[in-house]
């Protein structure tokens, strides 16, 4: 389903307190989130004018809330509210979010955000599998996968192991993106997401290879040394930069 300009013109992050210092750190943050969230491009962070836009950021915001993140839980001792995480979420009017996306020559990433058929491949040592619906290894990366895609409103699924079309791993990380692409059409996705994650111990962490094809061509990106919690975030990242029409990740 297509987002709301509600959904979409929002960002959240997490500050400790309400005070007014931490509250304008976390407008910055929010701000790069929301820019990158409307328009799919990754590289807009990067670019000089954002040093700029970050130091009014507070200006930008037409509202924002906090949420408790310890509701419910006593204050401890010599713990005031000022020491607890909340939740800090802002509110942006949409004309004002796009007239910065032109400032930096973007523009918002209308319409759907079309949902991803994931097909990974993990490998440990002498242990691989396949990332499947119904893999009960992989479920804490499914959670984490999922997380990954709430701050670009993007949806992934992954396909159980009968639908697999008699894939194993190795023939999973050889298969072309245009079979990848019929068996995520198949199993209820707009296209294939394909990657693999192989721990290193001379990286310290994981390295991620991703796959996606657009537009009849084929993309390709890599995060090393990181865990997996932030190699299925570079995948996000990289298929909304992709499928926004932003080009390579």
């Amino acid at each position: 389903m297509a987002a709301t300009a509600a959904e979409l013109y929002q960002a959240q992050t997490i500050v400790t307190g309400t005070g007014e210092v931490n509250r304008q750190i976390g407008f910055k943050d929010c701000l790069e989130k929301v820019l990158v969230r409307v328009s799919g491009d990754q590289r807009l962070l990067q670019r000089p004018e954002m040093l700029a836009l970050r130091d009014k950021a507070a200006d930008f915001v037409a509202s924002f809330r906090y949420h408790d993140r310890l509701e419910g839980i006593p204050i401890h001792d010599e713990q005031g509210t000022h020491d607890r995480p909340h939740d800090l979420t802002c509110l942006y009017k949409p004309a004002v979010v796009d007239k910065l996306l032109a400032q930096l020559g973007s523009k918002p990433w209308p319409g759907e955000r079309p949902p991803i058929a994931v097909f990974l491949t993990a490998e440990q040592g002498t242990k691989h599998f396949v990332l499947t619906a119904d893999e009960d290894r992989g479920k804490t990366m499914r959670e984490s996968f999922a997380n990954a895609t709430v701050p670009l409103l993007m949806r992934v699924s992954f396909p159980k192991t009968e639908q697999l079309d008699d894939l194993d791993d190795k023939a999973l990380r050889a298969a072309d993106m245009a079979r990848l692409d019929r068996l995520a059409r198949q199993a209820g996705a707009d296209r294939a997401l394909a990657g693999s994650i192989v721990w290193s111990d001379k990286e310290l962490g994981w390295i991620a290879d991703w796959r996606l094809s657009n537009r009849g061509k084929t993309y390709q990106w890599q995060a090393r040394g990181v865990s997996f919690d932030e190699a299925f975030r570079v995948a996000v990242r990289g298929a909304a930069q992709i499928l926004s029409g932003n080009g390579q990740p």
